[in-house]
């Protein structure tokens, strides 16, 4: 290494929905996974919340806002780049005077097809990394919510992102039951924009859904501490007059109860799989839920009854997967899990 360069290490949960960047311990990028590009040229308008801000705000002939990942993977590689050079921009201690050489640990969902984990590398390493490493997401969050994953004992999670719910067994450092679903969060948001037109003959885009989710959602339709109805503006879908209308939390749940459904089932697949030894520490220890998804009003509730083990939400569930990333970055070189 020359006089004129040092290295930075930086841990990226590079997620559907958000992006988060860690270094020494603290975030220091936490933004929506958006960016805005001149429709002509192709120049960065705008990043993370900005671009996100212009989603059906601007016309498209001008400005295009791209979600460069969709469904937990990489759907527009030349935009994925830019958003992450972009955001690695966001970073302190930059220095035009010297050149900065990048350590990088990416987390990834289990899921992910020899492609797509190419993918991502190729797109961190054109985004600076000289370094780069990468790990699952639930061996992440399990590091992130305090799991010791080389322990002999079984632990499961539950992270539930934007694009991907991630249901992975972990011992003794690896990955022994694992099962990815396109099932999420965006899902969450297209269940509310169907319903509403569907019973309310309002037209929605994703951001009102979005706050419709975070107002009103709940995977229960009977809640101890319920939430107050929500008052949805919109437009009418035949005669485009603007239309007022309080949504309850026992709405939501009902519209939302497929995608639900469909989380349980791939517990109970990834359970099915499991160890009868590891079966009995999780029945012992619980399962633990991160991720947006995990934040859903008596999703911890519905699943425990479902499923006759104790669900408990994560502290923090929404970086859980971030925090644990920024561990396996201080410890790169101690951890055989990670990928290079």
């Amino acid at each position: 290494m020359s006089l004129f360069s040092f290295k930075q290490e930086i841990a990226i949960d590079l997620g559907t929905a958000n992006t988060i960047i860690i270094s020494n311990d603290k975030v220091l990028v936490d933004e929506p996974s958006y960016i805005a590009l001149d429709a002509r040229t192709n120049e960065v308008k705008a990043v993370g919340k900005k671009a996100k801000m212009m989603t059906d705000k601007g016309s498209e002939k001008k400005i295009s806002v791209i979600r460069p990942l969709r469904d937990g993977v990489i759907a527009d590689f030349q935009a994925c780049e830019l958003m992450m050079r972009e955001m690695i921009k966001m970073l302190p201690n930059k220095s035009h005077f010297f050149t900065t050489s990048l350590k990088m640990v990416v987390c990834i969902p289990s899921g992910s097809t020899e492609v797509e984990i190419r993918a991502v590398r190729d797109s961190s390493e054109h985004s600076g990394g000289r370094d780069v490493y990468m790990i699952y997401e639930p061996m992440a969050a399990a590091l992130g919510i305090g799991i010791d994953v080389e322990a002999p004992e079984g632990s499961m999670i539950v992270d539930i992102g934007g694009g991907t719910s991630e249901i992975a067994v972990i011992s003794l450092g690896s990955i022994v039951t694992n099962k990815s679903i396109k099932t999420a969060g965006d899902d969450f948001n297209e269940d509310i924009i169907d319903y509403m037109a569907r019973m309310h003959n309002m037209r929605i885009g994703e951001p009102t859904a979005e706050r419709i989710k975070i107002n009103v959602g709940a995977a229960l339709t009977e809640l101890d501490d319920a939430p107050e109805d929500y008052i949805v503006r919109g437009p009418n879908r035949m005669t485009a007059l603007p239309m007022e209308v309080p949504v309850s939390y026992q709405e939501i749940a009902h519209c939302l109860e497929k995608s639900i459904t469909k989380i349980e089932n791939a517990v109970l697949t990834a359970l099915e799989n499991t160890p009868a030894e590891l079966y009995s520490d999780i029945v012992e220890r619980g399962i633990y839920l991160t991720g947006g998804g995990a934040l859903l009003r008596g999703l911890d509730k519905r699943l425990t009854n479902k499923i006759n083990i104790p669900f408990y939400v994560a502290e923090d569930p929404l970086r859980a997967v971030a925090r644990g990333t920024g561990i396996a970055l201080k410890n790169a070189e101690k951890y055989t899990f990670l990928m290079r």
